[in-house]
């Protein structure tokens, strides 16, 4: 079972790490639902951790829906973020009838090169989760999908994560739950839905607040619970 922990500074990829994290999703604005973090976090939070680091290509908290300038930003981000040495970007693109914006993620592929590349949570936002992954299964540059299964918390979503894992078992692409999963909760929640990757923020932070920092004691436990 894969955990991977969501970072904001430094110290949390220090602490993620410490705790048995086995990979992170770096980020700023995490009250915001995660944007791109400076060059320089990217930078040395590549050079001080030895485990995979992700990073969040999202330049603007208003909606899913870029212009052309977003694009060409998001696109010399990419670029940095593979300069930089990281493994991956999380990113995801949207029509403003929230379908999946294929020319605008098409744009963004060109540049991701090697790196692993997660569709986010604007997958909990299309009409149709099972269509937009059959869309999704076309790009094998895409290896990983974060749902909470088109709810506000993944708990409330168990037999359509289960769904999404079953038909991705045999492919390329990776189901990677987040959202309102706890430290109690997921033991179930794994043997229900047969996920193999899960994602925590707040479940693994001091006093389960957003804008505190991330406890490798929490993270521990995690671990052995999973």
């Amino acid at each position: 079972m894969l955990l991977e922990v969501i970072a904001t500074t430094v110290d949390d990829a220090k602490r993620a790490e410490a705790g048995g994290a086995d990979r992170l999703e770096l980020i700023t604005g995490i009250v915001e639902g995660g944007l791109t973090p400076s060059y320089a976090l990217i930078k040395h939070v590549v050079n001080q951790v030895k485990i995979p680091v992700h990073v969040m290509v999202r330049p603007h908290s208003q909606s899913f829906v870029y212009t052309i300038d977003d694009l060409k930003v998001m696109q010399q981000d990419i670029q940095t973020i593979r300069e930089l040495g990281a493994a991956g970007v999380v990113l995801g693109t949207l029509t403003p009838d929230n379908h999946i914006d294929f020319r605008a993620l098409e744009a963004l592929l060109t540049e991701t090169g090697h790196m692993h590349v997660t569709f986010h949570r604007a997958f909990d936002e299309v009409e149709n989760q099972l269509e937009a992954l059959e869309q999704l299964l076309q790009y094998k540059e895409i290896t990983h999908i974060l749902t909470s299964g088109g709810k506000s918390s993944a708990l409330q979503a168990v037999d359509q994560i289960k769904t999404l894992v079953e038909r991705t078992a045999s492919t390329h692409l990776t189901i990677l739950a987040g959202a309102g999963l706890t430290i109690d909760t997921v033991p179930t929640f794994v043997k229900e839905t047969g996920v193999r990757e899960v994602h925590f923020g707040t479940g693994v932070r001091q006093n389960g607040q957003a804008l505190e920092p991330v406890d490798p004691q929490l993270v521990a436990l995690l671990k052995r619970k999973l």
